[in-house]
């Protein structure tokens, strides 16, 4: 597996400054940095930039703050202008409200193989104690209190990966399923197909119409499983006010085997 990559954090985040803080907290304790963190600002006010500059005199590695103005959820222009941003290799993509497990970075780099993109787990964490993390400003999650959901996803075992990453969840309609908040591709991958499609309003599913053209293009998928550890704080449900003709457009890039999106990455490149 290739190793000597340059990889690229990408934070979505939009006015949580307080998840925000606990996400950049976790990424100080890693085992292995990335070498750059773009922080996917959609619009958020002042708060969070405050946030972000105490991080980046904290950070070695460069801190990006990619901002647009709140004109309601554009989560794949920021994200495309952040991917153009970026120096590295290889984009490992997450959001604002994901406590990181300390070895989550080593494991996507290791995990990284040429001509395949990365659908990882994410753990959640229970309501009541994201409010008592939050509250203490806290990145203590503990696998054994019952505080979180899905226990085996909360497991690192890398000697495992293997038996998961080309079996795991891949046949008929989860092939196109991804965590937009626990993923990883390469950058000249998204490139190619011109990176997520602006066109989508709202909330979802951006990342799966993404991942289709990826797919489409043949950028194999694999499973991390047991690995890239990732806790999601809790918070409620995005408004779907236009999920369903989101879905439309969705499926019919599968139908159509779309390979590129008319508005994307290339008007930041």
């Amino acid at each position: 597996m290739q190793k000597q990559i340059t990889a690229a954090l990408l934070i979505s985040t939009y006015n949580w400054p307080e998840a925000l803080d606990l996400v950049l907290s976790s990424v100080l304790i890693q085992s292995k940095m990335p070498d750059e963190i773009l922080i996917a600002d959609d619009g958020s006010t002042d708060e969070t930039k405050v946030i972000i500059e105490k991080y980046k005199k904290l950070f070695k590695i460069p801190v990006v703050h990619i901002w647009h103005e709140d004109k309601g959820f554009r989560l794949a222009k920021i994200r495309n202008k952040a991917i153009a941003k970026a120096k590295s290799d290889y984009i490992i993509q997450i959001d604002g409200d994901i406590i990181l497990n300390k070895h989550f970075i080593k494991d996507h780099k290791n995990f990284a193989v040429p001509g395949t993109f990365v659908r990882a787990s994410r753990v959640y964490i229970k309501k009541q104690f994201s409010i008592e993390l939050l509250k203490k400003a806290s990145i203590e999650v503990s696998l054994f209190k019952k505080n979180i959901s899905n226990f085996f996803s909360a497991l690192r075992i890398p000697f495992l990966w293997p038996f998961f990453e080309k079996k795991y969840k891949i046949k008929g309609d989860e092939l196109y399923e991804i965590h937009g908040c626990n993923m990883a591709f390469w950058r000249s991958d998204a490139i190619k197909v011109n990176g997520y499609n602006e066109n989508f309003n709202g909330w979802g599913p951006e990342d799966k119409e993404f991942i289709a053209r990826l797919l489409n293009v043949e950028v194999q998928k694999r499973f991390l499983k047991l690995g890239a550890i990732a806790f999601h704080i809790y918070h409620k449900e995005n408004a779907k006010t236009y999920l369903k003709e989101n879905e439309i457009a969705f499926k019919e890039t599968i139908a159509l085997k779309k390979v590129y999106c008319e508005s994307g990455i290339n008007q930041y490149l």
